[in-house]
């Protein structure tokens, strides 16, 4: 699924793109994607209704429909949001599509049908995700200071890699990010965490930061087998600067050999 800096930019499309647009026209074609309620109720409730905010919680696309309901998009892999005019061609694996009465239409694409889409009250958000009580921090919304992540992370026991991919320690990280943290911060993968000093602590926050937003800055990461793209269809740049992700075999950016793992 895509990472933090994919859906941060995403929410940031959205919330330009389709806030304050009126609901024309709502078709969901792929079994298995709604998960509530159901088709008829879900087409009624949104047609003639307005977006009225978008929002992203952890790893959920969270729409304001009129003030009474919530859309939750959650992306699986290989998946991608686009929003295009209603006379683009389809692509195959298109599960939903939203028509506004003005400015096109919200398409997702699901190839792997691994995202889901639901419709819920405004204040049951909560109660059908009740995993977001347990979210760790998010290095978007929620700046905190190293000391803090710090002890954050020596409450923790296990491996670096494992401990940043823990969606209870820290929103969104995947192995595209983690790889590239770990490298700029010149720690291990397999580090016990309890192991590290109070040096190598700042140094892995920093890298935190400054690679959650460098990949904010060059739109993302797009890879040829992932298929993600920005709302408007282009895809990210943060792969031309990627230094360790999938490049087994070539020269390290940093050592006078090549990348093993």
């Amino acid at each position: 699924m895509p990472e933090l800096p994919e859906l941060e930019l995403l929410r940031r499309d959205l919330e330009r793109e389709v806030v304050d647009k009126k609901i024309k026209d709502v078709e969901v074609s792929t079994a298995g994607l709604l998960k509530s309620p159901t088709k008829k109720a879900f087409a009624a409730d949104l047609i003639g209704s307005k977006i009225t905010s978008v929002h992203r919680n952890g790893t959920l696309l969270v729409f304001g429909v009129e003030d009474t309901h919530l859309l939750v998009i959650s992306l699986g892999a290989k998946s991608k949001l686009v929003k295009v005019q209603a006379k683009e061609e389809t692509e195959p694996g298109t599960g939903l599509v939203i028509t506004f009465t003005q400015g096109g239409q919200l398409r997702l694409v699901d190839n792997k049908k691994g995202s889901s889409i639901e419709l819920i009250a405004a204040d049951g958000l909560a109660a059908a995700h009740p995993e977001l009580a347990n979210l760790g921090v998010d290095p978007v919304d929620e700046p905190i200071s190293w000391t803090t992540f710090g002890e954050r992370l020596l409450r923790r026991d296990g491996k670096l890699k494992s401990v940043l991919m823990d969606p209870t320690f820290m929103v969104g990280i995947g192995p595209i990010y983690s790889d590239e943290i770990l490298f700029h911060s010149g720690l291990r993968y397999d580090r016990q965490t309890t192991t590290l000093s109070a040096q190598e602590i700042r140094r892995l926050y920093r890298a935190v930061v400054e690679t959650v937003h460098e990949a904010l800055k060059y739109g993302g990461t797009s890879l040829d087998d992932d298929g993600w793209v920005q709302l408007s269809g282009k895809p990210g740049d943060y792969n031309q600067y990627l230094t360790v992700y999938k490049r087994d075999g070539e020269m390290s950016p940093r050592a006078r050999g090549p990348i093993v793992k």
